[in-house]
């Protein structure tokens, strides 16, 4: 089996630019890794940012309880009979005189001058009360997003340092590879000068150097990249080359939940998301009934500016009833009601939707545990027979076709043996983050 079909593993489609081997490599563990992504990642702070947002919108709903206070002073001059006439009666200014005829239907120009505070205060407003209530629940879905968006920011953090330690384990691997190769290739350089092999044969050896060296490089550009993804999870625009200071090994975790929880954040969040719209449908249905509402107000009149020889109050109540807005409240409940329908079907698909997921990754994990074992016999095989092949081949006894084959083959078992404790230790963290609460 061709070594290359391993190597392909190591790449991890990333797209940022690569600043190649140039760079120094920086040591980092994956503790420090998790704290930087917890304080600088911009996924977390855009969903916070969502948080925020969708704090503000509940906050907008104390209207419900609170007093809309307003102040005003207006100015204005008139010789609109009308006009004139209240101006005066507010300012108290009337006398016997104003009521001839003649200044009644054509008065001198007044000047009037009005403060006035006004106050309006919600007393039943039900439909109120419900959008009130759908804003807190999805409020408290963001939060609980925002949760979830640091559960799965911490799980990709496990994925990409661990993606980083296979990185470097397979530049280990073919280094040694290499180092194999070119000691085989002196060893067929002076036994060809000997007249021991054919030149064919020292041809095969320079192959196997140009090969491994080709791989080399490609496993050197897997470290820079997945250094890089570490990067832009940390939201570090420098992208260091990083080096883990934590060794790729097996993992010790166990799994015993059968289907995942309705505790979860991310579940319990689209409940929430579905609660909001049942309380949308019900605030649609409470707009039929009427509202009431108190009002008031407290007023300044003069005939020059910010002056208050005159004043009074106005207060009352106000029950106020939309019977028929076109039909337009009938087809917002229906949508509203549809929208909550909709919710519901929506939460039931992805909790069992979850629990599909979460049988895969045990299968998966299941298949990786085995896999792992066979792989671990399997390195220890190839590493004893290149162990014999090597020493025949240096006492002549042993081909050069075959010895090749030994070291391609244990190279390919080391790379297969730490890509099986990537895929043990993914699957592992992966059912963590599916059965976290």
């Amino acid at each position: 089996m061709n070594i290359y079909k391993y190597i392909t593993v190591f790449s991890f489609l990333l797209s940022m630019p690569s600043i190649l081997q140039s760079q120094e490599h920086i040591p980092i563990s994956k503790t420090e890794v998790l704290n930087r992504v917890a304080d600088k990642n911009l996924s977390l702070k855009i969903s916070n940012q969502e948080f925020n947002q969708a704090k503000a919108d509940y906050r907008q709903t104390n209207a419900v309880f609170l007093p809309n206070i307003t102040a005003s002073h207006t100015a204005m001059a008139t010789t609109n009979p009308l006009m004139a006439f209240g101006s005066k009666l507010n300012q108290e200014i009337l006398t016997q005189n104003d009521f001839s005829p003649a200044l009644l239907n054509d008065p001198s120009q007044i000047q009037n001058y009005a403060t006035k505070l006004e106050i309006q205060q919600p007393l039943i407003n039900l439909d109120g009360m419900y959008q009130r209530k759908a804003a807190k629940s999805k409020m408290e879905a963001m939060s609980l997003k925002t949760e979830r968006t640091q559960d799965y920011l911490m799980f990709e953090v496990d994925k990409a340092y661990m993606q980083l330690q296979l990185a470097y384990k397979a530049v280990d691997v073919l280094e040694k590879a290499l180092e194999a190769a070119n000691a085989n290739k002196k060893l067929a350089d002076n036994s060809f000068k000997q007249g021991y092999l054919q030149r064919a044969d020292v041809l095969n050896v320079e192959v196997r150097v140009t090969e491994v060296q080709n791989q080399l490089q490609t496993a050197k550009s897997n470290v820079d990249n997945a250094s890089n993804y570490l990067s832009f999870l940390m939201n570090d625009e420098n992208y260091i080359i990083y080096t883990p200071t934590d060794e790729l090994s097996v993992s010790t975790f166990k799994s015993e939940v059968d289907e995942v929880s309705v505790n979860r954040s991310d579940i319990k969040a689209m409940q929430l998301a579905s609660n909001a719209f049942e309380a949308m449908n019900k605030a649609d249905k409470m707009a039929f009934l009427p509202r009431l509402n108190a009002f008031g107000s407290y007023e300044l009149y003069d005939d020059q500016i910010f002056q208050a020889d005159a004043n009074g109050y106005l207060f009352g109540a106000q029950l106020s009833w939309g019977i028929f807005q076109g039909s337009k409240r009938f087809g917002k409940a229906k949508k509203s009601k549809a929208e909550f329908e909709k919710s519901k079907l929506e939460y039931k698909q992805y909790v069992s939707q979850s629990n599909l997921e979460l049988n895969k990754a045990k299968r998966a994990f299941l298949d990786a545990e085995n896999k792992l074992q066979l792989t671990t016999i399997a390195l220890q095989q190839s590493e004893e027979s290149l162990r014999i092949r090597t020493n025949r081949f240096k006492e002549g006894l042993e081909k050069t076709s075959d010895l090749l084959m030994a070291e391609t083959q244990f190279a390919q078992k080391q790379l297969e043996y730490y890509q099986t404790i990537f895929e043990y230790n993914y699957t592992q963290a992966y059912l963590q983050f599916l059965t976290k609460e």
